[in-house]
């Protein structure tokens, strides 16, 4: 995580008060030719200083720190590295491979193998509740043979992991305890960028470490992390701190800090906490099942920009758009097509694609949704059943990347019915293989082998097919591709 701990620097007024007074011939003044009691009765009274207006509005921690610290846990984990740390420094193809794995490396012994590798780690956590369930994070005890919880107060727990969830990295855990001081937990929606925040944990072992900072930005998506909508801050994250709690000026928990950004290892400025409503719906499904289920739909999805939205007839680039649907599965049976744009689940909005499968995940398999589809430039309701595991997949945007052929009718492309073989090869029933590439297809990223499947949502699987569809469509053109394993929307524009 991160260095450097968020420091206000208060700076108070000195008040100097000057006395002045007559200069006599002889160089003494009158106030000082005065005697003691004069002089004392002639000193004005000290003026009562008024705090800097800065220092009245910057918090004090204190007594947020009294009230949640003693509910923050520092975990100590032991793992077992399984790769040998004194491995061969031979290929198995090489000669002496074989002669070293009989009779062990120098120095070890005939025959002896390398020992597995104990690793020692530390992170946070924090106590949900009196009985001892703690939530941290789940790289913390990734892979541990044995978890150490140990108190403010100095006592220490074998800690049982009851569950982890690594696609939001929430771990719960339990340690045998009663009568626990534990936190409160808050409403991160009702957070604001500026807000002050406090996060408490043991960066490199320094347990009960306090550092303080705002909210940055909210909502914020990871590469990787389609489940959670981050809380960024700028309090100073590091390692070991992993799993604490990031805390308001109610006192209350409103998100687990989790990641970094950093280039040098250290904190840089930038840190990534989970909300802590995610956290507690992954805590639910963990205390109920041991694992964490989710609702499956089936599609592969690609984001919006403005160029596609006003290909299919939209004014925003919001949603999701689809790029196939998986044969037989959940999308498939309720008649989802590839080119429609899911706008919303069981009515929350999809701005961004990545909200896709956070609200699909947030259910679990059996659920039946209602979607908001836009199809053919019109709206329809679709309810779905929800499979098991969502594991939505998000299509690689179009590359600029082409090669040049010779012109070919308004996309300025030469294309032929993909064969029987290919179309196996591929995974697909039908569509026209890309022979030559010039022109507007090119600008747009068609490339030669590409597969083009539909324009929009029509399906076009000859060339006179694929000749009327971009007629109708218009000067913007959204087209469905296949390339490799990847089926994504590329807009070709005539104009």
């Amino acid at each position: 995580m991160r260095q450097s701990l968020l420091r206000a620097t208060l700076l108070s007024g000195v008040a100097a008060i000057a006395f002045t007074g007559c200069i006599d011939a002889t160089g003494i003044s009158a106030s000082h030719a005065s005697t003691p009691a004069t002089a004392a009765a002639a000193a004005p009274a000290p003026a009562a200083t008024a705090a800097p207006a800065s220092r009245i509005a910057l918090p004090d921690f204190s007594s947020l720190v009294e009230a949640v610290g003693p509910a923050v846990v520092n975990i100590s984990v032991t793992s077992v590295d399984k790769s040998s740390p004194a491995a061969l420094p031979f290929d198995e193809n090489d000669p002496f491979f074989e002669f070293f794995r009989r009779f062990g490396i120098p120095g070890q012994g005939q025959g002896q193998q390398a020992q597995p590798r104990v690793q020692q780690g530390v992170g946070s956590g924090f106590i949900l509740s009196a009985d001892g369930y703690i939530l941290t994070n789940a790289h913390v005890v990734d892979g541990a043979t044995e978890v150490t919880v140990k108190l403010t107060d100095k006592r220490e727990f074998k800690a049982k992991v009851i569950g982890a969830d690594k696609r939001t990295d929430v771990a719960l855990i339990k340690i045998n305890a009663k009568g626990l001081p534990f936190v409160k937990t808050g409403n991160p929606e009702a957070s604001k960028p500026g807000q002050w925040v406090l996060a408490v944990g043991s960066p490199f072992g320094l347990e009960n470490s306090v550092t303080a900072g705002i909210i940055s930005a909210k909502a914020r998506r990871l590469d990787g992390d389609s489940y959670v909508n981050f809380i960024q801050t700028d309090v100073a994250i590091n390692p070991g701190n992993s799993g604490g709690p990031l805390i308001n000026l109610d006192g209350e928990v409103i998100g687990i800090n989790s990641q970094i950004y950093s280039r040098s290892g250290g904190y840089m400025g930038i840190s990534f906490s989970i909300p802590i409503d995610t956290a507690l719906q992954v805590k639910d499904k963990l205390q109920k099942f041991g694992k964490v289920s989710r609702g499956k739909l089936g599609v592969v999805i690609q984001g919006m920009d403005k160029e596609l939205a006003q290909s299919f007839g939209l004014d925003k680039p919001e949603g999701a758009l689809v790029n196939s649907v998986e044969q037989d599965g959940p999308a498939d049976k309720a008649g989802l097509q590839a080119g429609d744009i899911i706008q919303q689940v069981d009515g929350a909005k999809i701005a961004d694609s990545a909200d896709l499968p956070r609200l699909i995940g947030n259910h679990s398999p059996g659920d039946a949704v209602k979607l908001k589809v836009w199809r053919n430039k019109a709206v329809r309701d679709i309810s779905v059943k929800l499979g098991e595991q969502a594991d939505e997949r998000v299509a690689v945007g179009a590359d600029d990347d082409s090669s040049a052929a010779a012109p070919g009718g308004k996309l300025g492309l030469i294309v032929r019915q993909i064969n029987a073989r290919e179309a196996q090869r591929a995974g697909i029933a039908a569509g026209l293989v890309v022979e030559q590439v010039t022109g507007a297809a090119a600008r747009g990223g068609i490339r030669r082998g590409d597969v083009i499947l539909a324009v929009g949502n029509t399906k076009v699987t000859s060339s006179d097919q694929l000749r009327k569809a971009v007629e109708a469509a218009g000067k913007t053109i959204p087209l469905l591709i296949q390339r490799g394993d990847v089926q994504q929307f590329v807009v070709v524009r005539t104009n």
